[in-house]
């Protein structure tokens, strides 16, 4: 892959960010702070490295490892005395800093007061672990010092929930910073940076998860096999490890959870089967770490979306990446230690239909929320499903005006996304009689059908992946 796809709005995020600095603002304080959080390795640190590669602004990257709070305040001292600032150099000598009260006081002194500058500190939930007091340093710095600087403080964590804490109330650095979540690349930057189809893009945003590091390892033009027989030859490859890796970060000492994820991402949605799967887990033990799974944003809860209260949650792996890899690639990993890998791909041929018709649908509800404006019926302010604890009815798609319980159902609609199988009369007939079952519906309520191979049956909106990756400017 070459050059830098994607990114557009949080790039002009932090250009107008940069701008403000550069203006000195409206209130005399020009330095302005931003957090960014998202999922490990979705490319957060590489935006902020681009963007300060077009901004070409003086600045000092830190990263934080994590090992001991001696060791970053050393670390941080180094990268401050070795930075583009243009004052950086004169620090070389200075014994290191024993707290971040001083590290931060000494960042000061080397920072330019008459042109903007940037300070990124990478992996911030790191340093809050190794210290309590960083919170408060970080506040009273940037209120007594930074504000008044032209300087956009960048603070960026992968532990998604730690970083969203950072600004609530009662919290040290509330109201002070900017919020910005980067997500995973969308099918769109998917679809462009491999040069795949609509339908083929889909299925590479399913394996991949939208992780650059994965799609920079993508062969230009590849279709899934074409990849997966690459990458599963490998156990250094991109699709291995990182699974590995956002788990041991995620989670390393919860080996509950972990294995409760694992049945989650083999396939069980429901509490009971869940903790079956999970070895007989007592409920209390399982409530907690469904909790802390949902939490973390690792897995969703869902409810049936109709006009009618329900309490069958169901439960499924939020993130795109991590559905492909505890269902297939984490199990598979002895395989390919072993130069089995293609034994992996045979398992994955085998349930790759059945796979992805389940995978692919809240992709689906996200492209048709984004896109709901222009295509669906007015009102159309959720997307979710409808089941019943027996599954009879099931219903792919609900669009309403609000959730989990509905006033008004706006459409029904059913995802086919199988090959060479369009959207027929059949088809047609059945979604009409699962509305019909619907709580909330009428005859009149509005049918979309989303087909992978297009549509036969007449009276219906249907939508295809090209209308789909539309959603995604």
């Amino acid at each position: 892959m070459d050059g830098f796809v994607g990114r557009r709005a949080e790039l002009e995020i932090l250009d107008g960010l940069l701008s403000v600095v550069r203006d000195g603002g409206r209130t005399g304080r020009p330095g302005r702070a931003v957090l960014i959080r998202g999922r490990r390795r979705v490319g957060k640190s590489r935006l902020v490295e681009e963007f300060l590669e077009r901004s070409q602004t003086p600045h000092v990257f830190f990263t934080a490892v994590g090992g001991s709070r001696t060791n970053d305040l050393s670390g941080f001292a180094t990268e401050v005395a070795t930075s583009s600032l243009p004052d950086a150099s004169r620090l070389r000598d200075f014994a290191g800093p024993q707290t971040w009260d001083a590290a931060l006081g000494l960042l000061a002194t080397a920072l330019p007061t008459d042109q903007p500058s940037v300070v990124v500190l990478d992996e911030l939930p790191y340093l809050i672990r190794e210290d309590a007091t960083v919170e408060g340093a970080l506040q009273k710095a940037f209120d007594r010092t930074l504000s008044k600087l032209p300087v956009l403080l960048v603070l960026i964590g992968s532990d998604v929930a730690k970083m969203e804490k950072l600004n609530t109330y009662g919290r040290p650095f509330y109201q002070r910073g900017t919020e910005m979540v980067v997500p995973p690349l969308s099918p769109a930057d998917v679809a462009a940076m491999l040069d795949l189809s609509p339908a083929e893009a889909f299925d590479a945003y399913l394996i991949s998860g939208g992780l650059p590091l994965i799609l920079e390892e993508w062969p230009h033009g590849a279709g899934v096999w074409g990849y997966l027989e690459q990458a599963l030859r490998r156990p250094t490859s991109a699709l291995l490890v990182s699974g590995e890796r956002i788990l041991s970060a995620e989670f390393p000492s919860e080996a509950q959870a972990q294995t409760v994820l694992r049945a989650i991402g083999h396939g069980e949605r429901t509490f009971t089967l869940i903790g079956r799967a999970s070895g007989a887990l007592n409920p209390g033990s399982l409530t907690r770490s469904l909790e802390q799974l949902t939490s973390r944003r690792v897995v969703a809860a869902e409810l049936p979306l109709s006009t009618r209260p329900s309490k069958e949650t169901r439960y499924r792996i939020d993130d795109p990446y991590l559905r492909f890899w505890l269902s297939f690639v984490g199990p598979g990993i002895p395989a390919v230690e072993r130069g089995r890998g293609d034994l992996v791909v045979d398992t994955i041929r085998r349930n790759w239909t059945s796979w992805r018709g389940r995978a692919i649908e809240p992709v689906i509800r996200e492209a048709l929320w984004r896109s709901a404006d222009d295509r669906l019926p007015v009102d159309t302010n959720v997307i979710g499903g409808y089941w019943t604890r027996t599954n009879d009815p099931e219903i792919d798609l609900v669009g309403a005006d609000r959730s989990p319980v509905a006033r008004k159902i706006t459409m029904v609609g059913s995802i086919n996304w199988l090959e060479n199988k369009p959207f027929d009369a059949r088809d047609l007939a059945r979604l009409v009689s699962h509305r019909s079952q619907l709580p909330g519906t009428a005859e009149t309520t509005p049918l979309v059908a989303v087909t992978r191979t297009g549509s036969t049956a007449q009276g219906i909106l249907a939508l295809t992946p090209a209308d789909l990756l539309a959603a995604w400017p």
